[in-house]
């Protein structure tokens, strides 16, 4: 059995995107680079292009899955805060950044109240920062 999530241990890599593929398009990119180097011509020219449209489509598949889920933090986050806040700091909802928002998501709902409220009073904006904050962590075990 897995330790519980925490703010050391809660960064997702999936192994064969970080650490498999992403390195061989990075080692094809030098080598169609060092091939078109030492025999220029169309045909190097458009596998160096091949390549790099691959690891390009791979790079924005990537950031765009981030990007979504970045929305549906922020969507989950502010229903959370409707439900849990009281009428003073609820009206204050519309004031968090989405980079505050993804920062206070691991902040247990017994925390998240006397947090959201540091965060917004302090005007803490980073995320790392906010996290670190968090003294009971509510894991999230479905991120990308």
């Amino acid at each position: 059995m897995s330790a519980p999530q925490s703010y050391e241990n809660h960064s997702k890599f999936v192994p064969l995107y970080h650490y498999v593929g992403a390195p061989l398009l990075l080692a094809l990119i030098v080598w169609t680079s060092a091939r078109l180097f030492r025999e220029p011509s169309a045909e190097n020219v458009l596998a160096l292009l091949l390549v790099a449209a691959v690891f390009l489509a791979s790079l924005f598949a990537r950031t765009f899955a981030l990007g979504v889920q970045d929305r549906v933090i922020r969507l989950e986050e502010r229903l959370r805060m409707e439900r849990l806040f009281d009428g003073a700091l609820r009206a204050r909802i519309p004031d968090f950044t989405t980079e505050q928002l993804i920062g206070l998501r691991f902040a247990s709902d017994e925390e998240l109240p006397e947090l959201a409220r540091r965060v917004l009073d302090e005007g803490i904006a980073d995320r790392k920062t906010i996290k670190q904050a968090v003294r009971r962590w509510r894991a999230d075990h479905q991120r990308i």
